[in-house]
C-alpha cells in the first residue's frame, strides 16, 4: 500500500499545480458534461412525451402530475402484460399440439 493518500490524481502527478477555488470548480464545465446533459435531457423528454406528462404541469402540481404519470405507467405495463398473455395463449394453441406430436414421434423412434 502507498503512504500517499491523494484524492486527486492530477495533484499527485503535478505537485506544482495550485488547487482551484470552490467557484472555479463549480463553474468549470467541460464539453463532455454539456453533451451528457443534452443527451439525458432528450431521453427524459422522450419518456415524458411517452407517458403524456406536461412539463409545465409538473411545476404547477408536481405530485398530482407524478401520480397521473405513475397511473399511466401502471396501465401501460398491465395492458402490455394482458396482451402478452393473449399472444402466449394464441401461440400455445398452435405450438403445444405440434410439440406434443413431435415428442410422441420421438418417443416411438427411440425404441
Amino acid at each position: 500500500m502507498s503512504d500517499d493518500i491523494s484524492t486527486s490524481p492530477k495533484r499527485a502527478n503535478n505537485p506544482d499545480e495550485t488547487p482551484r477555488g470552490f467557484l472555479a470548480r463549480v463553474f468549470s464545465i467541460r464539453l463532455n458534461e454539456v453533451l451528457r446533459l443534452v443527451l439525458i435531457s432528450v431521453i427524459v423528454g422522450l419518456v415524458l412525451v411517452a407517458f403524456q406528462v406536461d412539463p409545465a404541469q409538473l411545476w404547477v402540481d408536481f405530485f398530482g402530475t407524478l401520480g397521473e404519470a405513475v397511473e399511466r405507467i401502471v396501465e401501460a405495463v398491465l395492458g402490455s402484460a394482458d396482451r402478452a398473455v393473449q399472444y402466449f395463449l394464441m401461440g400455445a394453441i398452435i405450438v403445444l399440439p405440434i410439440w406434443l406430436f413431435m415428442r410422441l414421434l420421438g418417443a416411438f423412434k427411440r425404441d
